[in-house]
């Protein structure tokens, strides 16, 4: 309780007609002043009255309507108890709103929903054939990657191709090649080491050594050669050739043989850039190799091969951390495609949000209202309810990577694009993911209040007057009285 000596300016606006009904949140003894308090009643009741942080919110939510900054904006806030299933206090919490970068929020709960924090890829270096006394590699280099959204960058502890190269080169003159008579094969697989339960939908896939590598699609495949998959700690390993998610079924199914359709979906691009370098650095290191670098995204005859060495991306933990710290456009949009093709195996924009939008319903997410275009939130066509995103928050926390998700989010005053923000109250108690395009303005996430509470809040302003700097002002002018609840 904050108590106010000189109350008539707070109680006016307060009191003052609104056309926003939903917000103002009168206090009861406020109600008995018909005709607005007169200087010495207000004298009379300063020592006793007294202004809540409740009642300071919401004066700061009328105060806005009629700030220039704000006065001709389309902007919507939202207040809400987990605990109580509460709206604690809202305006405009249904307007469809755009959401610029805390779309990104919508993301990267999806990635981890879908694969789980720990998940990591892999990018293996092997070769076929043999080497002879001299050295000499006579066979193919083979570099297997598995759509690493990460891979190359530098993010997220992330090694550069440049890194990872010359790990690779080192691997190979420790096992003593000093030439190379073949190719430098480049493929996309999926590695078994992840032990998921599932695999890409719409495509064959044969077991080979530690993986699975793409060899049709499952159209019109023969529904009578299906078996099951029936261990209970590892489908995978059966010993049998060709896995799939079963069209027909729609589960996980094995067959002993495929001669069924080519691919027809889209897969995700090889790690050609990574073989490039490295068949450039392995002539700069003296190291001779006779062929080319060939993209090989089908296999269904592999050559038998030997690991060299094997390169794991960052958990999806910390490239979720980057992404939302950061608010990284570059991995959102890496992690949306990546969804689509570990869901339904097409590495494409589109299947990305198909699946996006799917895991959403599933959590009950209201999509009535939404428009999810890309996963970084640079379209302005995105369109989201303050109040979807709230309960979106509010539901997060039941889920078991729940910290995971908290912990990616920048700190008021302290980490990432958070830390310019909030000198006041708000320092070090706001949880939240901004969002930036050209007269918008966003902040969705979690209120840690000095009472215990962690509140879900969206607010959401587009159209906005002014800077930059004078909105984010306005909006720690919002969210301040919201840490004293």
């Amino acid at each position: 309780m904050i108590r106010v000596k000189n109350i008539g300016a707070a109680l006016l606006l307060v009191l003052a007609p609104m056309a926003m009904a939903q917000t103002s949140h009168i206090p009861s003894h406020y109600s008995q002043l018909e005709h607005g308090p007169s200087d010495a009643s207000i004298e009379k009741e300063a020592d006793t009255w007294t202004l809540s942080a409740k009642d300071h919110l919401d004066i700061s939510i009328n105060k806005l309507l009629d700030d220039p900054v704000l006065r001709n904006a389309n902007w919507g806030f939202v207040l809400y108890d987990p605990q109580t299933k509460k709206v604690i206090s809202e305006y405009n919490k249904d307007e469809a709103l755009i959401p610029a970068s805390t779309t990104k929020l919508l993301t990267t709960d999806t990635a981890l929903g879908l694969l789980g924090p720990e998940y990591k890829w892999v990018t293996q270096l092997e070769y076929s054939g043999s080497i002879d006394e001299q050295g000499v590699l006579n066979g193919n280099l083979y570099v297997v990657g598995s759509a690493d959204p990460s891979l190359g960058t530098g993010k997220a502890g992330a090694s550069t191709y440049g890194s990872i190269v010359t790990e690779f080169i080192d691997a190979l003159a420790h096992i003593g090649i000093t030439k190379i008579k073949g190719d430098l094969i480049v493929q996309n697989a999926v590695f078994n080491s992840h032990q998921l339960r599932s695999l890409p939908a719409n495509i064959v896939w044969m077991a080979h050594n530690n993986y699975y590598l793409p060899v049709g699609s499952t159209r019109d495949i023969d529904p009578r050669k299906e078996k099951f998959t029936v261990s209970k700690s590892n489908p995978f390993e059966q010993s049998k050739q060709y896995f799939y998610i079963s069209p027909y079924q729609n589960i996980l199914v094995f067959a002993d043989e495929f001669n069924g359709n080519p691919i027809e979906t889209t897969l995700p691009s090889v790690p050609s850039y990574l073989g490039n370098t490295l068949r450039a650095n392995l002539l700069k290191r003296g190291i001779p190799i006779s062929g080319k670098v060939v993209p090989k995204p089908i296999d269904k005859e592999p050559e038998e091969r030997r690991v060299v060495t094997t390169y794991e991306s960052p958990s999806l933990n910390d490239i979720v951390y980057d992404t939302n710290q950061r608010s990284d456009n570059a991995l959102a949009e890496s992690l949306l495609r990546m969804v689509g093709f570990q869901k339904l195996g097409s590495q494409t924009l589109a299947s990305g949000r198909e699946v996006v939008v799917q895991h959403l319903n599933a959590k009950g997410f209201d999509t009535s209202a939404l428009i999810y275009m890309d996963g970084s939130g640079l379209s302005r066509s995105h369109r989201v309810t303050p109040i979807s995103q709230a309960l979106f928050l509010a539901d997060e926390m039941k889920e078991s990577y729940y910290q995971t998700f908290f912990d990616s989010l920048p700190i008021a005053g302290q980490t990432g694009t958070l830390k310019t923000m909030f000198d006041g109250a708000g320092h070090g108690h706001i949880f939240a993911k901004t969002g930036t395009l050209n007269k918008v303005k966003t902040l969705a996430g979690y209120v840690k209040t000095t009472s215990g509470k962690t509140l879900t809040f969206s607010l959401l302003i587009n159209n906005y007057s002014g800077s930059v700097s004078q909105v984010k002002s306005k909006m720690e002018e919002l969210l301040d009285p919201v840490v004293s609840l």
